[in-house]
């Protein structure tokens, strides 16, 4: 038997109103939805799905940071949407080998934290 887990396959994230929900993360991020059913949605995350649950309430979520590169230029382009920005693009870290690593937040249709992510390597 394998000693480690394999990659990470879904993830799911509650929301109040899936038809809301699917517009934003469809139209507003730029999303591909790969297909819903009542009550789901699922969209492309690389490697990884993403499966909205409709629930009927606002709960509280985990932060999901996107990969992105060219996180000033991506920034930049959601800001002209719906996209409401909480922080601009900014650095959290620097690796001993010079990586930087970027980040900066948005809130999603119901108010919950997102993040876009980018490691800038050296040079």
């Amino acid at each position: 038997m394998p000693k480690t887990l394999g990659p990470l396959t879904q993830i799911a994230r509650r929301v109040e109103r899936l038809d809301r929900a699917r517009g934003f993360y469809r139209d507003a991020l730029g999303m591909t939805e790969l297909y819903h059913f009542p009550g789901l949605a699922f969209f492309a995350l690389g490697d990884t799905r993403l499966m909205l649950r409709e629930t009927g309430s606002r709960d509280d979520a985990d932060i999901l940071y996107f990969t992105v590169k060219a996180i000033h230029d991506r920034h930049a382009a959601l800001s002209h949407g719906p996209v409401i920005f909480i922080s601009d693009p900014h650095m959290i870290h620097r690796h001993p080998d010079g990586t930087e690593e970027w980040m900066c937040f948005f809130q999603d249709d119901e108010g919950r934290t997102l993040a876009l992510a980018e490691a800038v390597p050296p040079g």
